[in-house]
């Protein structure tokens, strides 16, 4: 049984909570494979009170979702639950279980990770939550009309009637997971299940929804069990944690003894996975205070933060942004836009959509570019361009030294170019083909260009395993048997083979875990400074820039609307939406979260005025 843990005494007191909704004792699930009955989960007990949110952390398999959906028998058929779950006193499991029907919707509600897949997309959204108000109470269709525009509005849509009668594909991806709480939070539950509730979003929209949930938990006294990997998530929302891994409940405790002195190593290892803006590899070696940065930028005071203080870490960053910006690249570029306008092409009746306008980059021998910015801002139609797979519209793009512009490229000029670009794709799995055992995979390019065959191919696939740090044994496996990381590790080798001057990496480390993250990262950069090519990074994490990137361009709506040296752009940082594109990474400590939250509210506040 997991006992009451008292708190650390911390800035902020902590509230106290209501009654318990959710007891679960000696929960364990099991599934049925090769006939035989593998454990998801073991013995997990835990509780949740009304008006707290506990956070279940751990990696992909370790056992944190199929325990949760075993609450409301969401399992598939080939799986086994045993213990018990008690809703505000009341069983829900063994010959209780016609109970769990009566209470998913009404008084237990879920947010799925993947809103797109989780409305129906042939109903409109309006339609889907008067569907599950009717259900569970006995109204008129009129006045469950009138509660669905109430819960639109409550999740802060900015038009709930045109959401009400929008599709869910009409709206954005922060929209759909605002009415998808909209619909959960309809028959006012009493338990509020999110799985991975902000996975999928930009930090900005991920940042918006924490402060909805957090908002509705204060309004509606709900109790809410996050599941989640990420732990900048859990530090902004969570009051306590458990930690699971391999199916058990290694730790529990509130948040500040979680982050503060977590005691399983198996907690300590995961936390220090987590990249954490502004500690990543500096140009001076000295770490960022990214919160003293942006207060400093923007003028904004905070509470939180003692003044003295405040001033020591603004000079702190003034004197390493006067060493970063002494530095001078080396060479020629490898990469070089000059006002580059990117479109795609017209297909059909859809007319030709410019995703690119008026961009100016240029990337030397040995150096990490990151290019970050929200989806849809253009950042990947640069990435694509870079490799010859869209066409420049207008202005000059040059890698490698040739001209693939509109207007100069052709099919030969691009095979050559290609020969010293390397690409790692966001998804290995999806990128490899399944059919290849992995050596195959990684010696194709060296085939095809007929850099190297025979044995000549075989060592020199043997050294690129060995360089990836993979045991040359697994040259004979298929991408199926690997885990995620070995396969974004076969994508990486992959694209070294030709031994590139230019590597693009698209959001390569997004589908892992935090910790596996950290190894792929750890590997990455390694190899970059080992075999010095540039590296065009893109992606929307920012403390993944942080590790790797020498400069950072923050894109836009389609255009750079700031770039410079990593430590430039972290502690200086000049546009409103690099400031509040920083002040939205959630940080994995609850107090300087906290601070993070406070800067962030100012910053839109000042937007909004």
């Amino acid at each position: 049984m997991t006992e009451n843990i008292t708190p650390e005494p911390v800035a902020a007191p902590e509230p106290e909570k209501g009654a318990v909704v959710l007891e679960v004792r000696d929960l364990s699930v099991d599934f049925g494979v090769d006939k035989k009955w593998v454990p998801a989960a073991i013995g997990l007990n835990y509780e949740v009170r009304a008006g707290e949110v506990l956070a279940i952390v751990g990696e992909s398999g370790s056992g944190k979702s199929a325990s949760s959906m075993a609450l409301l028998g969401l399992l598939p058929d080939n799986s086994r639950v045993s213990g018990s779950v008690r809703l505000s006193g009341k069983e829900l499991l063994g010959p209780n279980a016609a109970n769990i029907r009566a209470v998913r919707g009404k008084d237990v509600a879920v947010i799925f990770q993947e809103p797109m897949t989780a409305l129906n997309p042939v109903y409109t959204v309006g339609a889907q939550i008067v569907e599950t108000v009717r259900l569970h109470n006995a109204v008129s269709p009129d006045e469950a009309r009138e509660r669905a525009l109430r819960m639109l509005e409550l999740v802060e849509l900015p038009d709930p009637e045109k959401a009400f009668k929008s599709y869910p594909h009409q709206l954005s991806g922060g929209q759909r997971q605002r009415a998808m709480i909209a619909q959960s939070l309809s028959c006012d539950p009493k338990l509020l299940i999110a799985d991975e509730p902000t996975t999928a979003l930009d930090v900005t929209v991920q940042a918006e929804i924490l402060d909805l949930m957090r908002n509705l938990r204060n309004k509606l006294d709900s109790a809410i069990v996050l599941i989640t990997h990420d732990m900048g998530v859990v530090a902004d929302l969570a009051d306590r944690i458990a930690v699971m891994r391999r199916g058990l409940i290694v730790e529990t405790g509130t948040a500040e003894q979680i982050f503060r002195s977590p005691q399983h190593e198996y907690t300590q290892a995961l936390l220090a996975a987590v990249p954490h803006l502004g500690q990543g590899g500096t140009d001076t070696g000295v770490e960022v205070d990214v919160t003293a940065a942006l207060a400093a930028a923007t003028h904004a005071e905070l509470s939180s933060i003692d003044t003295d203080d405040l001033v020591r870490r603004e000079r702190e960053n003034a004197a390493a942004l006067a060493a970063a910006e002494a530095q001078k690249p080396q060479g020629e570029p490898v990469l070089e836009l000059t006002d580059v306008a990117i479109e795609y092409p017209k297909q059909g009746r859809v007319p030709a959509f410019r995703a690119v306008e008026g961009a100016n980059l240029v990337i030397y021998p040995g150096q990490v570019v990151g290019l970050v910015g929200e989806s849809g801002s253009g950042k990947t139609t640069i990435g694509r361009a870079a490799v010859g797979l869209l066409p420049v519209a207008a202005g000059t793009m040059r890698v490698v030294g040739q001209d693939i512009s509109a207007a100069k490229r052709n099919g030969k000029q691009l095979h050559q170019v290609r020969r010293h670009i390397g690409m790692v794709f966001q998804d290995p799995s999806s990128s490899l083909n399944p059919r290849l055992p992995i050596g195959e995979s990684i010696g194709e390019p060296m085939f095809l260009a007929g850099e190297a065959r025979g044995a000549r191919l075989q060592n020199r696939i043997e050294e690129l395993l060995d360089q990836v740090e993979l045991p040359r044994s697994y040259r004979n496996r298929y991408p199926h048997e690997l885990s995620g990381g070995q396969k974004q590790r076969v994508g990486i080798a992959r694209a070294l083979s030709l031994k590139p001057k230019l590597m693009v990496a698209d959001e390569p480390t997004s589908a892992l875990d935090v910790s596996v993250q950290a190894k792929v990262l750890e590997l990455f950069q390694a190899l970059q400074k080992e075999l010095g090519f540039a590296c065009l990074f893109v992606t929307h994490d920012l403390a993944v820039v942080d590790v790797l990137a020498d400069r950072i361009c923050v894109m836009q709506r389609g255009r750079i609307v700031e770039q410079g040296t990593r430590d430039q752009i972290l502690r200086n940082p000049r546009e409103a939406y690099t400031q509040r594109l920083l002040a939205a990474v959630p940080l994995p400590d609850p107090e300087k979260q906290r601070e993070r939250r406070e800067l962030r509210a100012q910053l839109l506040t000042a937007g909004l005025e």
